[in-house]
């Protein structure tokens, strides 16, 4: 029979995981698929399950006013060539909406207004990047499980991807994120950013702020949101844009 696995044991697999999460920067190892797939994987694996065994509900810290940093530098795309996206924006988004389908019962659309008139939630976070820098801002926008309770996911559905009007040499931006974090309670559609609206190059009309991961899960310029019940038909089946063009880790935890 086999033996439970206690807490003790988990967060001891935890550290010794650990050496093995450090050598993801180095080239060599890394570039290795054997390597990645095997040992790199598995603390990825081994991260997402101490997150939701022991940390589900835990907040990312959040911060005050005064701790904001001066200058919050964009990072990837600034300006969708999509369009679509180009069209809205030059039209101020006025009548773009936010399409929500896959598992749900009730797909629709969401104008800004629409989600601006749902609960809306603001906070001052530490955005950190894969890059090795971080900033300070404050985000304001629609908790993603207001959305979601709108549609009424069904019971098969798993996680949620996020299309986005942006694209890296013709491909279009995606990521996803699982149901845990896709409630959790800083999980927002944020539409605002520091007292105004979200500016272009932070991804207007509509980025997602998932605050316990590392800022290439932040989503900019979402026009999509699927319920799936895996991530086999998401990009090339990892889940988000840079995990598969990348090996990023698709959990991202932080």
């Amino acid at each position: 029979m086999a033996r439970l696995l206690t807490r003790r044991r988990l967060l001891r697999g935890a550290g010794l995981a650990a050496p093995a999460l450090l050598l993801a920067g180095c080239d060599r190892l890394g570039a290795s698929p054997s390597f990645r797939d095997m040992v790199l994987g598995s603390g990825e694996w081994l991260s997402w399950r101490v997150h939701r065994l022991i940390g589900a509900n835990a907040l990312a810290r959040e911060y005050d006013p005064a701790e904001m940093s001066p200058r919050f530098r964009t990072n990837g795309n600034t300006s969708p060539r999509a369009p679509e996206w180009q069209r809205h924006a030059a039209a101020g988004f006025a009548d773009w909406r936010l399409a929500v389908g896959g598992l749900v019962e009730g797909p629709r659309g969401f104008s800004l207004a629409e989600l601006r008139a749902l609960p809306v939630r603001s906070q001052i976070t530490r955005h950190d990047c894969v890059e090795g820098w971080s900033a300070i801002g404050k985000w304001t926008g629609t908790p993603l499980a207001e959305v979601l309770n709108a549609v009424r996911l069904l019971p098969v559905a798993r996680y949620i991807v996020l299309h986005c009007a942006d694209d890296f040499g013709g491909e279009p931006y995606y990521e996803s994120i699982d149901l845990v974090d896709a409630f959790h309670p800083q999980t927002i559609l944020a539409w605002g950013m520091n007292d105004a609206p979200l500016p272009l190059g932070h991804g207007a009309p509509l980025r997602l702020r998932v605050e316990r991961q590392l800022g290439y899960k932040h989503a900019k310029f979402v026009m999509r949101i699927e319920a799936v019940a895996n991530l086999a038909a998401t990009g090339r089946g990892r889940g988000g844009f840079w995990e598969d063009v990348a090996g990023y880790d698709w959990y991202a935890g932080i």
